[in-house]
């Protein structure tokens, strides 16, 4: 796995290297769908200076058409090659979004989790997550018909998507997302692919990667991957759970030795804000 560019010259050096020619511009709207645009090499120095410029008005929750405008800014540390594009390399980059005056747009949703992610650096926490995202594999996008009858843990020869599954481990390890294990879940041509735990920034745009991931080896094998929570009646849906954690440091801010169930004061506290707050969060998610 190869370490990743952190700076505007580093990732100049390496697309220059690696002799990319386009690079798609990501950023995720306020329902969580991933959107961007492609630019070429020649003018990745100008947007990584300056930002793209681009109409705000479709994009969902971004904004009204007499404030169209929108600044999209490539975010250098997220620079990846995109391993399925065999013609040319293509890479990625993900963008922080901005007024035009230069102010961080309010609605844009990474700039949300860094504003808060900083609050909670002030005290003192890095907040880590680590997701367990399933979905399922079906003939094509027009139908539900599955692949397998297999079940929870199931191998070959009742899944039969499992080259597909490791195809797309490998793409993902191709993009520096560390994967910790992969199988096949309880419902039939449902899988599940588990990432390492990150600094829950690192992890929203992993995320946002994956789902793209696996829709794009699966298409290339003339299948379709669905996130759809429900997409077939009387069988097991699909959920991501999402472990998390405090830390101070590299101490686990939740865990106290003395405590009944080993849980600290601060992990009691985090667990209230997830109750108060259950149904605003649920109201997005």
């Amino acid at each position: 796995m190869k370490a990743k560019p952190k700076t505007r010259q580093e990732v100049l050096k390496l697309a220059k290297e690696e002799k990319v020619r386009y690079i798609r511009l990501w950023f995720t709207d306020v329902l969580g769908f991933l959107k961007g645009f492609t630019i070429t090499i020649d003018e990745l120095p100008r947007a990584m200076e300056d930002g793209m410029g681009f109409d705000g008005s479709s994009i969902e929750g971004f904004a009204r058409i007499e404030e169209s405008d929108m600044i999209a800014r490539p975010q250098s540390e997220t620079f990846a090659i995109l391993p399925w594009e065999d013609k040319e390399p293509v890479a990625r980059m993900f963008c922080d979004i901005y007024m035009p005056d230069g102010r961080p747009f309010a609605g844009d949703p990474r700039y949300v989790l860094k504003k808060n992610l900083a609050r909670a650096k002030k005290l003192g926490f890095t907040y880590c997550v680590g997701p367990e995202l399933e979905y399922f594999y079906f003939n094509n996008p027009k139908n539900t018909i599955v692949l397998d009858k297999g079940g929870y843990f199931d191998l070959t020869p009742l899944d039969v998507a499992q080259s597909v599954r490791n195809e797309t481990v490998s793409a993902l390890e191709d993009l520096g997302i560390v994967v910790e294990y992969s199988h096949h879940e309880v419902a039939s041509s449902q899988h599940e692919i588990d990432l390492r735990y990150a600094d829950a920034l690192a992890m929203a745009d992993n995320v946002m990667s994956y789902r793209l991931v696996a829709k794009e080896i699966a298409q290339s094998k003339g299948l379709h991957a669905s996130f759809m929570p429900k997409p077939i009646f009387g069988i097991n849906g699909s959920g991501m759970h999402t472990h998390q954690s405090l830390f101070k440091g590299t101490a686990n801010a939740f865990f106290e030795k003395k405590e009944k169930y080993h849980l600290s004061g601060v992990a009691k506290q985090f667990i209230a804000g997830l109750l108060k707050h259950a149904p605003e969060i649920t109201s997005v998610t």
